[in-house]
Formats: structure tokens, C-alpha cells, sequence
């Protein structure tokens, strides 16, 4: 099932889908409220666009627990998949799917350049929920079949606020507000209007073996559409 959301996602980037505004999502009695997606939206006023996601239960409220090590660490996520190509951002043209994420992970700090917490140390705040771009690609190695993709910095085109790690991962320090059922964030991307998005409640595990991805999505929560097949659309506020 996981392969064929997969394929169906990378299809409906490229067919361009949209069937609607705003994505609705069946509540589903086994799964965590905290990741269980009931709709998701996103907005734009031209200059700034809003992605939104609410959940069955309080958003935020379930963290990775510590392992104490980078290998093996988890990443808890809230994911909106975009059309947007990555060049947007600062990332390679056509290089895979654009996707925002709102993340907690207690064993690494990904974000060097915020004190999040501003307790004077920027290097401390990986548990907190902060704000990345990612890349993600098709990869089997991963059991859900996506990865963040792998770069080489100095290579590869990355954003200036990037971490500068050997993933297509941006740490632009945009603050997200999880308040009640809600997710959201706001971003400095313009011309937004009709872009396509879909939404995703996922875990993701850090690997430090050569053979395996540096960052794969191991586990998918729940999915607005049900078929990644992004369906939602930014829509003028």
C-alpha cells in the first residue's frame, strides 16, 4: 500500500492534479489523534502563503522519544507535500517533491542558525517543533518509500539557511504555530495561487550506515487524501 501511495504521488505531480481547495479526512479510530488529519488548507495573499492541517487530538502533543544517539534517532512530522518546483526555495531545479514540514527530534539540532527555545545556545533545540524545506525522492530502501534526498553541499544547489548536511533539508527559521487540533506555518513563497498540495502526518528515522539513506520516512501516520495525490489547492485569502 505504502509503494502505491508513492507511485500515485510522483503520478500526480506529474499529470498536475487538483480536485479541490481544501483536502477532508475520514477520522480514523486507530490511529493517534495527534497525527490523525482531519482536513488541511492553505492560503495566500500574494506575498505569503499559509499551510494549515487539523488533526482529531492536539497537535504537537506526541514527541520522538530520546534514544541519546544520532543513529537510529526519530523525527515526528507534520508534512505538507508541494507542486512547488524545488528551485523555488533554493534547492536543484526538478530535483523531487517540495514539501514542507514542521519536525521534533530530540537527538540532533538541524537548525544552527536559531535558538529556538532562546536559552542562548542555537545548538540545543532539536525537541522543540521547528520548521524545514525538504526534498523528498523515491527510494526502496526506505520502508516507506521515501527519502529525504541526498546531496553533496558544495555540489548541489542548497539554500542559503541550510544546515549545510549531506540531505536537500533547509532550516529557514520560520516559526510554527501548533495551537489546539491545529498545525501551521507561513512562509515567504509568493505567487502560490493553484499550486497543489496534499497533507501528511509521518515518522522519519536518521541512518548513519553508507548502504542505507541518511534520512528515510519510515512510517506514514496518516495522509489528507489518501492517495497523495495532492488534491488540495492554495487559494487566495
Amino acid at each position: 500500500m505504502k509503494r502505491l501511495l508513492v507511485a500515485l504521488l510522483f503520478a500526480g505531480l506529474a499529470t498536475g492534479v487538483i480536485a479541490a481547495h481544501e483536502i477532508v479526512s475520514p477520522i480514523d479510530a486507530e490511529k493517534s489523534p495527534a497525527f490523525d488529519i482531519t482536513k488541511a488548507g492553505a492560503t495566500t495573499d500574494g506575498r505569503l502563503t499559509t499551510f494549515a492541517m487539523e488533526m482529531v487530538g492536539t497537535a504537537g502533543s506526541i514527541k520522538p522519544k530520546p534514544l541519546g544517539q544520532l543513529a537510529g534517532a526519530k523525527v515526528q512530522a507534520y508534512v505538507w507535500p508541494t507542486s512547488l518546483d524545488p528551485q523555488v526555495v533554493g534547492f536543484d531545479k526538478g530535483s523531487g517533491i517540495l514539501s514542507l514540514a514542521i519536525t521534533a527530534h530530540p537527538d540532533f539540532d538541524d537548525t544552527p542558525l536559531f535558538d529556538e527555545d532562546q536559552d542562548g545556545d542555537p545548538a540545543n533545540d532539536g525537541a522543540d517543533w521547528h520548521s524545514h524545506w525538504v526534498v523528498l525522492v523515491e527510494d526502496t530502501a526506505c520502508s516507506a518509500g521515501l527519502k529525504v534526498r541526498d546531496v553533496s553541499p558544495g555540489v548541489d544547489l542548497l539554500p542559503a539557511t541550510a544546515p549545510y548536511l549531506p540531505i536537500a533539508l533547509d532550516s529557514p527559521g520560520m516559526s510554527p504555530i501548533l495551537d489546539g487540533r491545529i498545525a501551521k506555518i507561513t512562509v515567504p513563497v509568493s505567487a502560490t495561487e493553484n499550486v497543489s498540495f496534499d497533507a501528511v502526518t509521518a515518522e522519519l528515522q536518521v541512518n548513519e550506515k553508507s548502504e542505507v539513506p541518511l534520512l528515510c520516512v519510515t512510517g506514514v501516520h496518516d495522509v489528507a487524501s489518501g492517495d497523495l495525490s495532492l488534491p488540495g489547492r492554495v487559494v487566495s485569502e
